[in-house]
């Protein structure tokens, strides 16, 4: 089937720059939403209508399988899918669906589908039941339940606005009858726009049976016009998420604080504690502790491992059964193997650290090789950037680095080498040997502090 997404409305309710399909939900642009479930149907085209905004729209959504329209002017539903109709297959049925609507599923989509073929393929709404139907278009019907057409709210007379079920916008219709009734619509209404939903009247008119079902959930239709109905619906998606992880086992200590902005995929006995935040893909395996206030970015954790709180964690892989934070923070090209412990206000990036090493107390580790079983003293660092360029450090197996100690890269520190607290090493530690480079210590006899001079 065709599939078209109308994305040309400005958003004025927004009070933003960006245009409203950009803005994010669950860190995904309303529109990727919408166009991520048109592909789940597996369309032959998927065609976008654009307006505001619309090369930002394009350049950041470009995609080979999608076709962009632009709408010059927005005068209407009707008149968007208008200058969509000839990218598409009149062979074909054509489904509409809406940018800033995020949350629809593929599911009811697949439901619309079925009520449609069940009917003749002529025309099938998604209608859905509304406690409160203000500013909804209503669903008209016949003593006999057909549906003969639909009102807007701004056009209903007050017994129309007593009506329950509203129109939701997604409809799928036979391009064919489509090329002939949008052409026909008209624009005598409150909005003076050219309604896609006066195509009801026209297939009544032509004697067709209109379909119709229903989502499982409201929500699924609900659109985004201001920042608090975006809030809103961030909340339903959050909740959405935090649902399906309690029924895979995942333990949350409260399902309502935690935010999935991507893919969280979790083992078995997984715990989390609240206020985490899990950006890009994140795995997790079985077994796998979560302090509270974490931040996990485009991560791999192994078994066993525990995160302890306010750990941030981005573009690393972390091994099994290792120990991180509380405060630890992991940057891009970070890699721990097993049993590694990365200890309070700890930072480590574009390193590999080998198993059974340890850096448990205020260090930074970066562009650095380290082996196995090395000790990292507390106030450590790895003086990496000279200015210009990055270098890389080098510390072999079983090396102890006593706190204190800063590493000038270029610089190796060789197997089962001891660097003495306060050394500044900038040539390669020997293995097997102390090295130190510090003061002599020395006491002055008499020594007497400064005291402040008296004011005048």
């Amino acid at each position: 089937m065709n599939i078209v997404i109308l994305a040309a409305g400005q958003g004025k309710r927004m009070r933003s720059e960006l245009p409203k399909v950009l803005h994010p939900l669950a860190g995904k642009p309303l529109l990727a939403h919408v166009i991520d479930t048109a592909r789940a149907l597996k369309p032959t085209t998927i065609c976008v209508v654009h307006g505001h905004g619309g090369e930002r729209v394009r350049q950041r959504l470009a995609a080979a399988d999608l076709t962009w329209v632009r709408q010059e002017q927005q005068l209407g539903t009707g008149h968007a899918v208008l200058q969509a109709l000839p990218c598409l297959d009149p062979t074909r049925p054509t489904l509409v669906l809406y940018g800033d609507v995020p949350l629809i599923r593929s599911q009811t989509l697949q439901r619309l589908i079925a009520a449609a073929q069940s009917h003749g393929g002529g025309l099938a709404l998604l209608t859905a039941e509304l406690a409160q139907p203000q500013g909804y278009g209503r669903i008209v019907r016949a003593a006999d339940g057909a549906i003969q057409r639909i009102v807007e709210d701004k056009d209903a007379t007050p017994d129309e606005r007593r009506i329950c079920e509203i129109n939701t916008g997604i409809l799928l219709a036979s391009t064919a009858a489509l090329m002939r009734w949008l052409p026909a619509l008209g624009n005598a209404n409150a909005q003076g726009e050219y309604y896609l939903t006066d195509i009801v009247g026209l297939a009544v008119g032509e004697g067709l049976n209109v379909a119709s079902t229903q989502p499982a959930d409201a929500w699924e239709t609900e659109g985004v016009n201001s920042p608090a109905q975006l809030a809103t619906l961030e909340r339903i998606h959050q909740r959405n998420i935090a649902a399906q992880l309690l029924e895979q086992g995942v333990r949350l200590c409260d399902p309502a604080r935690i935010d999935v902005r991507g893919e969280l995929i979790c083992g078995r006995d997984v715990f989390i504690d609240a206020n985490c935040l899990f950006e890009g893909r994140v795995e997790l395996a079985d077994a796998v502790e979560i302090g509270p206030n974490c931040v996990l970015k485009d991560v791999t954790v192994g078994a066993g491992t525990r995160i302890a709180a306010f750990s941030h964690l981005d573009t690393a892989v972390v091994g099994r059964d290792n120990a991180i934070g509380p405060y630890a923070r992991l940057r891009p090209g970070t890699t721990l193997a097993d049993e590694v412990h990365i200890g309070n206000f700890v930072e480590v990036k574009n390193s590999s650290i080998a198993s059974q090493s340890k850096a448990n107390h205020l260090a930074y580790v970066g562009d650095a090789t380290v082996g196995s079983r090395v000790n990292i003293g507390a106030g450590t660092i790895t003086c990496n950037y000279d200015g210009a360029n990055k270098h890389r450090t080098i510390i072999e197996d079983d090396v102890f680095i006593g706190s204190d100690s800063q590493l000038v890269a270029p610089v190796t520190v060789r197997r089962g080498a001891t660097l003495g607290a306060g050394t500044t090493l900038t040539r390669d530690a020997e293995a097997d040997a102390l090295t130190l480079s510090r003061a002599r210590q020395a006491t002055v006899p008499g020594w007497k502090r400064p005291v402040k001079n008296k004011k005048s």
